[in-house]
C-alpha cells in the first residue's frame, strides 16, 4: 500500500508510555502511519500545521493545555477527526461527552498494559475506530452545532412513543433532535452505544440541555410524553405494555449486531408493542445496527426515517436502512424536529 493511501495519524499524549504503545499498535496495520508524536498541545499544534495528519488521537489530561482546550481550538480552526484517548470512569465520561460536543468523532479507554489478551482486542478495536475516524464527515457537527428553532405542535396532536437509535456521532446527533421537539408531544426511548458507565451521565446532561426529562433507564418507567429514557451501558431497552400504559424493561441477553444495547432489539420491540402508532429514527453511526429494526416497524405500519448522509457524522447505519428500503423519509437533521412534528 502506497504512503499516500494511508491514513496519517498524529499521536498526542502526555504518557510517554502511551505513546509508544499507541505508535506500536497503529503502526501495525497498513492502512495507517504514524505520521508523528506531540507530549502537550503545543506540539501537537505544531505538528498539526507541520503535518496535516488525517487523524489525531487525544489525551484529555495533559500539563498546561489540555485536551479539550486543544480540541475545542482545533475544531474551530482546522476541522480534523479526533479520537479521544481517556480512562473510561463515570469521573471522566463527563469529560468525554464534552469532547464530543466540541467535535470529537470517537473515544478509546487507555489499555491495561499488563494484561495481553485484552491488549490484542484493545489494539483491534483502536485500530478499527481510528480508520473510521478518517473517513467521518467532522463539518457535519459544525453545521449543527447551534441548537436550532423548537417547532410547534398542533394543540390536537397525538401523544407517540419516538424511539431513536444510534452510534458514532449520535451523542450530539440526538441532543440536537431533542432539542427540536416539543417535550409534550412525545415519550422517548433511546439506544445510542455507549459503554456501562458514560450513559448515566449522557443522560444528566440531556436533561439539562432539552426540554425532556432524561434518564439512564432503570426499567419499569412509563414511557409518557415529556420524558426520554436511554438504554444503559450493557443492557438491552425493550418495551411492555400493562393495561394503557407503556413501560421500559431491561435485558441482558446476547450482544446483537456486536452491541449491547442494540438498536435492532429495542426497534423489534417498539415493531411488536406499538406498531403503526410508532415513530422511529436512525441517527449517525458505524455498522448496521437498526437498520433491520427499522425495517420491522416500517412493515408493521410504523413511521420510520433515517438521517441525511449529509448532515452524518458516520452514515454507516442510515445507509444500510435506506439500502434496505426501511424508510419512510430520509431527513437532514437539522430538519428533521419540524417534520416529526408534522406527521402529528
Amino acid at each position: 500500500m502506497s504512503e499516500r493511501s494511508q491514513v496519517r495519524v498524529l499521536i498526542v499524549d502526555d504518557s510517554e508510555l502511551m505513546r509508544s504503545l499507541l505508535t506500536r499498535i497503529l503502526s501495525s496495520d497498513s492502512h495507517l502511519k504514524v505520521v508523528g508524536i506531540a507530549k502537550d498541545a503545543y506540539e501537537a499544534k505544531e505538528q498539526v500545521k507541520k503535518l496535516s495528519p488525517d487523524v489525531i488521537t487525544l489525551d484529555i489530561e495533559m500539563p498546561e493545555v489540555n485536551g479539550l482546550r486543544f480540541l475545542q481550538v482545533l475544531m474551530k480552526a482546522n476541522p480534523i477527526p479526533v479520537v479521544m484517548v481517556s480512562t473510561l470512569t463515570e469521573e471522566h465520561a463527563a469529560a468525554t461527552l464534552t469532547a464530543l460536543e466540541y467535535g470529537a468523532v470517537d473515544y478509546m479507554a487507555k489499555p491495561k498494559v499488563h494484561d495481553g489478551s485484552s491488549l490484542d482486542k484493545y489494539a483491534k478495536r483502536m485500530i478499527s475506530k481510528v480508520r473510521l475516524a478518517a473517513g467521518a464527515n467532522v463539518r457535519a457537527r459544525a453545521k449543527t452545532s447551534t441548537p436550532t428553532s423548537k417547532v410547534v405542535a398542533k394543540q390536537n396532536a397525538a401523544n407517540r412513543i419516538l424511539a431513536i437509535g444510534a452510534s458514532t456521532g449520535g451523542t450530539e446527533a440526538i441532543r440536537d433532535l431533542l432539542q427540536q421537539l416539543p417535550a409534550e408531544q412525545f415519550g422517548v426511548v433511546i439506544s445510542q452505544h455507549m459503554p456501562p458507565g458514560f450513559t448515566r451521565t449522557y443522560a444528566e446532561r440531556l436533561n439539562r440541555q432539552t426540554g425532556f426529562q432524561v434518564a439512564e433507564s432503570q426499567g419499569g418507567e412509563v414511557v409518557k410524553p415529556g420524558t426520554a429514557y436511554i438504554a444503559p451501558g450493557g443492557y438491552h431497552l425493550t418495551l411492555r405494555r400493562k393495561g394503557n400504559l407503556i413501560y421500559t424493561d431491561l435485558a441482558l441477553g446476547e450482544k446483537v449486531c456486536g452491541h449491547r444495547p442494540s438498536v435492532d432489539v429495542m426497534f423489534d420491540s417498539v415493531a411488536e408493542l406499538i406498531g403503526k402508532t410508532a415513530i422511529a429514527v436512525l441517527l449517525t453511526g458505524m455498522g448496521k445496527d437498526g437498520a433491520q429494526g427499522l425495517k420491522r416497524i416500517k412493515e408493521k405500519g410504523g413511521y420510520t426515517v433515517a438521517q441525511d448522509e449529509a448532515s452524518c457524522v458516520v452514515f454507516g447505519m442510515p445507509r444500510e436502512a435506506i439500502n434496505i428500503g426501511a424508510t419512510c423519509s430520509i431527513q437532514a437533521l437539522s430538519k428533521m424536529g419540524n417534520h416529526l412534528v408534522s406527521l402529528l
